[in-house]
């Protein structure tokens, strides 16, 4: 999925402003201009769209981890992959938000759209593993959207 809806669903769920975007950003350990932030926030339509790349993203994941939860020096920073994958965007969210397996089922839910437990576990596994599954657009579009509906209400 293109990284750009991700950041404009994250806005929009947490009614966060263009500062806050790049504090966000910054607290995860990339710095971000706010001309470039609100580039990224445009529609791919607009003539100042521009694509947030896989870097700035993976560091934005992160430092929302540290927004919602708060930085705990006894844990390390959690990496930020060269490659940003749906199942990546989907773990990192996981944790922002500190959501169990319940808390996704009911998410998904919420938007009348039914997974199991096990295609969800699936999702958090290593690529490696046999049971791995990967996460398409739809399954992440609809998290996203699920979520905003129950941060939002």
């Amino acid at each position: 999925m293109v990284n750009n809806y991700t950041l404009r669903s994250i806005r929009y769920m947490l009614s966060l402003s263009d500062a806050k975007m790049v504090e966000i950003a910054k607290l995860g350990g990339v710095e971000v201009e706010p001309e470039e932030m609100v580039s990224w926030l445009k529609p791919e339509d607009d003539p100042d769209y521009k694509e947030c790349s896989d870097y700035v993203m993976g560091h934005f994941l992160n430092g929302l981890i540290f927004f919602r939860r708060g930085k705990d020096d006894r844990f390390p920073t959690p990496e930020v992959e060269s490659v940003m994958t749906n199942n990546i965007v989907m773990k990192k969210l996981r944790a922002a938000f500190a959501l169990q397996d319940t808390d996704l089922i009911d998410i998904y839910a919420s938007v009348d759209f039914r997974v199991s437990k096990p295609e969800l576990s699936a999702i958090f596994r290593k690529p490696d593993h046999k049971n791995y599954r990967k996460c398409g657009d739809q399954l992440l579009r609809y998290f996203l959207k699920g979520l905003t509906l129950k941060i939002r209400k």
